[in-house]
């Protein structure tokens, strides 16, 4: 789909009022409208509709899409997601897209940190037994010390290295390509890394190049007792192999993200041995609103002013 762009479109969409009390006034000349993605009856429409010119899209609301038809003469979405590629096809030609680098980066870091200590350290084991009254200490594996390879080493990779060398780990970075001046080594590089990875974290958007990365090879490489973490996008990892990995308790997991999503009430994951999932909730602590509008207030300032927004997506 193609439009015709005014550029005079000036007003800007947000998903949250009154960020102007909090960060200053707006610049003048910007009209500003609000819409959370949710309420019925919001939506902006006729003439306040075909001013909007930036579209800060809400958070966790898939099918706030449905409204980037009656935008008429949108030039920028920016989405407060870091993966965007699910978006890139349903916006119209010249429509810029921004996503949210770096917003996520210390809550899902924090989350991974969480998956991982709560896993060496039997945490679902204890609170069974706190919920059943039993007291049977037995000694747990550490983190001081295991090696992990995190594998999707970018700002989120990083964060959770920070957060991994202070609590004495090991740590091994993959990215897509190598880095040699930085340490990182190549995704090519995973069938000589894997056979020595007490932890691997997966940190992964989806794309044709990462669908099904992580699958029957990658895991058997793993030794026993190895785990499995995944924050980064579901089918990034082979659900059926990671099963066939975890039914038999060769291989633990702990996952924030998984395929399919949302988990079905009886999906075998549910029940496997050594596997721990939450909601696919790790971006989304106390931290990433303040970050948020402090990106949504420079964005809408930068618009305003006629200057380059941060973190543009490549589209092509």
């Amino acid at each position: 789909m193609t439009r015709a762009l005014h550029h005079s479109a000036t007003g800007v969409l947000l998903p949250w009022s009154g960020l102007d009390r909090e960060h200053g006034p707006w610049p003048p000349g910007v009209e500003v409208h609000t819409w959370d993605g949710v309420t019925p009856g919001t939506e902006p429409d006729g003439e306040a509709a075909a001013g909007i010119g930036l579209w800060v899209m809400p958070y966790a609301v898939p099918d706030a899409v449905r409204l980037l038809p009656r935008l008429p003469n949108l030039r920028a979405v920016q989405s407060l997601s870091v993966g965007v590629e699910k978006l890139v096809p349903l916006l119209p030609a010249g429509v810029d897209l921004h996503n949210g680098r770096g917003l996520h980066d210390a809550s899902t870091a924090e989350h991974a940190l969480g998956l991982i200590l709560a896993a060496q350290r039997d945490l679902p084991q204890w609170v069974a037994d706190q919920a059943a009254g039993r007291w049977e200490p037995h000694f747990t594996r550490s983190l001081a010390d295991a090696r992990v390879t995190i594998v999707g080493y970018g700002s989120i990779g990083a964060a959770l290295e920070r957060r991994l060398l202070a609590c004495e780990a090991r740590v091994v970075r993959v990215a897509r390509r190598a880095r040699p001046d930085e340490g990182v080594h190549a995704v090519a590089d995973l069938p000589g890394l894997l056979p020595e990875t007490d932890i691997v974290v997966l940190v992964l958007p989806e794309n044709p190049d990462t669908v099904g990365l992580f699958g029957a090879k990658e895991l058997a490489a793993l030794p026993d007792g190895a785990l499995v973490v995944n924050v980064g996008r579901g089918r990034t990892l082979d659900t059926g192999a990671l099963l066939a990995e975890t039914r038999e308790g060769r291989l633990r997991a702990a996952l924030d993200v998984t395929d399919p999503e949302p988990l079905p009430a009886g999906h075998p994951l549910r029940h496997a041995p050594g596997v721990l999932v939450t909601p696919h909730v790790a971006g989304g602590s106390a931290a990433f609103r303040p970050r948020a509008e402090r990106l949504v207030v420079d964005q809408v300032r930068r618009f305003a002013a006629g200057e380059p927004l941060l973190h543009r997506f490549p589209r092509d």
